[in-house]
């Protein structure tokens, strides 16, 4: 009698289009890495660049994944890894090659707090996907700054510095400002807009068309000046991210406790 050994299910493949965020994810984290390169041999203009450039493949790589129906737990654990090396590892190596070991232990112990804010926001901001007690109002709100708009905070000072020369935001102590105030805005619980669910009336379309549209002229031709001026811009919506949490709420607060109406006076 011959036995015929049973053949093993073949594993379906996956399609191509399923793997082109994780490709992506895959860039911008070369292209972090590759800024730590470019700090070790002091091309400054370069190892920003390369960040920036992280930057853009990381806010593309989600949406092209829920685009192409090619979103998985896989490329989310990637993602995360990749923010981690990309914004958390790489910014503060850049910033120490370029002026905190000048400063020492206290230097070393700054970057080493930036790395570990940003591996605490990653693991709360991983923790709170899909959480159910998330109340509706507060879904186009991040809880803390994220980490891509952390490492183009922190690296204002070397920005600024490209821009306009040295001899103030070079200064270390300039930079630890920074190094432990965007640390505390990682970890912090205050809320930051998050741009993804946002609607744009159809009366600011236009205007917002616009707006990006010189946004990339400047940054071509004013690179440094243009990231700068962005930097600044968008620490001025943390403010308002916090006023809009809380008008929100109240709003909420107030349609699921709604006043008893006073009788009116008799005679």
């Amino acid at each position: 009698m011959i036995f015929r050994r049973k053949r093993q299910p073949r594993i379906p493949g996956l399609s191509v289009k399923r793997l082109i965020p994780n490709v992506m994810t895959l860039l911008a984290l070369c292209a972090g890495l590759t800024s730590i390169r470019f700090a070790v041999h002091g091309l400054w203009r370069e190892a920003v660049i390369a960040t920036v450039l992280a930057a853009i493949l990381d806010g593309l790589d989600g949406r092209v994944a829920r685009l192409l129906h090619g979103t998985s737990k896989f490329g989310a654990e990637l993602d995360s890894l990749s923010d981690f090396v990309s914004f958390g590892v790489a910014p503060a190596m850049v910033l120490y090659f370029w002026t905190m070991r000048d400063a020492g232990g206290f230097g070393w112990a700054l970057v080493l707090l930036f790395s570990v804010c940003c591996a605490l926001r990653l693991a709360r901001f991983n923790t709170m996907i899909g959480e159910p007690d998330l109340p509706p109002y507060a879904s186009n709100f991040f809880t803390g700054v994220p980490a891509p708009a952390a490492a183009g905070l922190v690296l204002l000072p070397l920005i600024l510095t490209i821009q306009f020369g040295s001899g103030f935001f070079d200064k270390p102590i300039i930079v630890a400002v920074f190094l432990m105030g965007v640390s505390f805005l990682m970890v912090s619980q205050l809320p930051t807009f998050s741009f993804k669910k946002v609607r744009i009336p159809h009366k600011w379309v236009l205007p917002i068309l616009l707006f990006v549209g010189l946004a990339a002229a400047f940054l071509v031709t004013e690179p440094w000046l243009t990231l700068s001026v962005l930097g600044g811009l968008y620490l001025a919506t943390i403010p308002m991210a916090i006023s809009a949490l809380h008008r929100l709420k109240t709003q909420a607060e107030t349609a699921a406790n709604p006043s008893e109406p006073v009788s009116p006076a008799g005679p």
